[in-house]
């Protein structure tokens, strides 16, 4: 007999002594639990090795629908990648407000950057309105042009609301001041609560507002309860959302962070001035 043979054998009986211990043996109980585990770790794994090209795929077409929707751009059947090629992506130094040409914009990915610190910068209390702790030295934004016109500037923007962080889009005019769009596209905020930053509604009420005053100040904030309609400051505020006073107040700042000089407002600056 082979050794094989020999091997086969020994394993089928050891088999066959396992299941033929009784039921209520708890030697029987350790043995079928451990097996199981194992088997179930090998098709979990494998699972997650197979379908993280899909996943991965599947996340980057979520990105692209959301920067279309907060640009207003309805899909309407078409091919999300076809409507996205009117974006041109840019990566831009945060603290010079300047252009990046030595960064591979299709593959840099600002979160994970944002988490080295190689690539990132700390933040202090003073700094840090937005509950962030650090962020990356450089960002990805989007810009959707006509020819050679920008029409709209997509910028990405997260901050701390009341349970999470929420990570979304803003969509700026051309002139780098007027609200096209909001977008989230993760949070863990109360339903029905902080949660509605996601409401379509609110969201339409953004649409128009300006972040800076005639002296380029920031004056953006997001009021608690309804904005006084015929007040000096109408045009810079946005209704808070009932009952989450704290996401509210998390929102307002991440868009006075972004938009100000730790963040995007270099950039704007030198946006506008170039008109």
């Amino acid at each position: 007999m082979s050794d094989t043979d020999n091997l086969e054998k020994k394993s089928t009986g050891l088999f066959a002594s396992v299941l033929n211990l009784p039921n209520d043996s708890t030697k029987k109980t350790i043995i079928i639990a451990v097996v199981l585990c194992f088997v179930c770790s090998i098709l979990v794994s494998a699972a997650a090795v197979i379908l993280k090209p899909m996943q991965l795929s599947n996340k980057k077409a979520d990105i692209k629908k959301n920067i279309l929707a907060v640009a207003d751009l309805k899909s309407n059947g078409n091919d999300i990648d076809e409507l996205f090629k009117q974006f041109e992506i840019k990566i831009v130094d945060l603290e010079t407000g300047e252009y990046v040409d030595d960064v591979d914009s299709a593959t840099y990915d600002q979160r994970k950057a944002s988490s080295d610190p190689a690539q990132s910068i700390n933040l202090t209390g003073e700094q840090d309105i937005a509950g962030i702790g650090h962020r990356a030295k450089y960002a990805k934004i989007y810009l959707l042009k006509d020819g050679d016109q920008i029409k709209q500037i997509v910028l990405p923007v997260h901050g701390y609301g009341l349970w999470s962080t929420l990570y979304g889009f803003l969509s700026l005019e051309n002139d780098g001041n007027t609200v096209k769009g909001i977008k989230f596209y993760q949070h863990a905020e109360t339903p029905g609560l902080g949660g509605e930053v996601d409401n379509p509604n609110w969201q339409a009420k953004w649409v128009g507002k300006t972040i800076f005053d005639d002296q380029g100040d920031l004056r953006f904030e997001i009021v608690r309860g309804q904005v006084a309609a015929g007040n000096a400051a109408e045009n810079h505020q946005v209704d808070g959302l009932s009952g989450a006073t704290l996401t509210s107040k998390g929102v307002s700042n991440m868009v006075n962070y972004w938009l100000g000089e730790g963040g995007f407002g270099p950039y704007l600056t030198k946006l506008r001035t170039k008109g």
